[in-house]
């Protein structure tokens, strides 16, 4: 009997001093994650200028596809060892935590005015490239490299038409340009592009990895761990300077950015992963629950901007949202 219980508590000890290493392996790889975005988004704004590129340019391409290059390198490094339900799970709950928790916190905290921008493009690109990617998968399971390359030259349509508005119109809001960087060296630019690639690379082996361990540790699905643990995880840096943004009264986020990251995520992240890697589906609850919620939570946007209040989502809309969103995740971890 002495002996039995020695046995359990030495398995327990190993067990959670294995779950604390996969554990720390996820915030590590965050940290290199976000740390490699940063270099990476400086890099290649520095070389855009270098390059002659106007600030529209920079501001709608550079940038947006810089800082989704984090969620291409982790939904890619799953796909290609054999993880695609942690790839497109890492998708779908970053497009779920973008608009239910950060636009839901930040507008809980103070109430956000939406641009007239939001309806006329942003909002139907969302949801056009949303319903595609899911009349994609629900046919197969699968989304193939064809299919990528459609969602990825969708992108490119769309982001051309951006840019001919913006110009139009003269309504070019890319302020997160920072113009100091048209001064920075060609040498920095190089040091900062390779270690940026070098922090995103690793930060991926190691978010995978402590993705992977805990969910077999749990004896859950790696789609759960994904729409969760590693889709919160690579929204932490947009959700922080929202929340800090909003409680200085200060500008907090765009509308227009978080769908903008949302269009992003599917075209460009999954889309490019999908061209070198196909992306099958493992887990059905991907199609039967989670997709479904990225979709509504999309769609309920609408109303939300437009009632009661026109072009205004205020606290009790925040809540509406932030509500949907712990809903969702305990869902997903009954569903399991």
């Amino acid at each position: 009997m002495i002996l039995r219980s020695s046995l359990a508590w030495m398995k327990s000890i190993i067990f959670a001093e294995n779950m604390i290493m996969s554990i720390l392996y996820i915030i590590a790889g965050l940290l290199f994650l976000v740390v490699g975005g940063e270099f990476l988004v400086r890099s290649s704004v520095g070389l855009s200028f270098k390059l002659n590129l106007s600030k529209i340019i920079i501001g709608m391409t550079v940038v947006s596809f810089a800082t989704s290059a984090p969620e291409l390198i982790v939904s890619l490094k799953a796909a290609m060892d054999g993880h695609p339900d942690l790839a497109l799970s890492n998708v779908i709950g970053s497009n779920i935590a973008n608009i239910a928790l950060v636009l839901g916190l930040t507008a809980i905290i103070s109430p956000l005015e939406v641009d007239k921008d939001f309806y006329k493009m942003n909002w139907p690109m969302m949801v056009l490239v949303s319903l595609v990617l899911y009349f994609f998968l629900i046919g197969d399971g699968l989304l193939s490299r064809i299919e990528g390359i459609i969602l990825f030259i969708s992108l490119i349509v769309f982001i051309y038409y951006m840019i001919k508005i913006s110009r139009k119109s003269g309504a070019i809001g890319v302020e997160e340009v920072d113009e100091a960087l048209s001064e920075t060296s060609g040498v920095k630019i190089f040091i900062w592009l390779v270690l940026g690639g070098i922090a995103l690379w690793g930060g991926s082996e190691l978010l995978v990895k402590g993705a992977v361990d805990i969910a077999t540790k749990l004896g859950v699905s790696e789609r759960v761990i994904g729409v969760s643990m590693v889709a919160l995880g690579t929204s932490i840096p947009e959700l922080a300077a929202s929340v800090v943004a909003a409680l200085r009264k200060e500008k907090a986020i765009s509308l227009g950015n978080l769908i903008g990251s949302n269009i992003f995520n599917i075209a460009s992240v999954l889309g490019l992963t999908a061209m070198i890697k196909p992306i099958s589906v493992l887990d059905e609850v991907l199609l039967t629950n989670d997709i479904l919620w990225m979709i509504a939570i999309a769609v309920l946007l609408l109303p939300l901007v437009f009632l009661p209040k026109k072009l205004e989502i205020n606290r009790f809309k925040g809540l509406i949202m932030f509500i949907a969103y712990i809903v969702f995740i305990y869902l997903s971890y009954t569903k399991n």
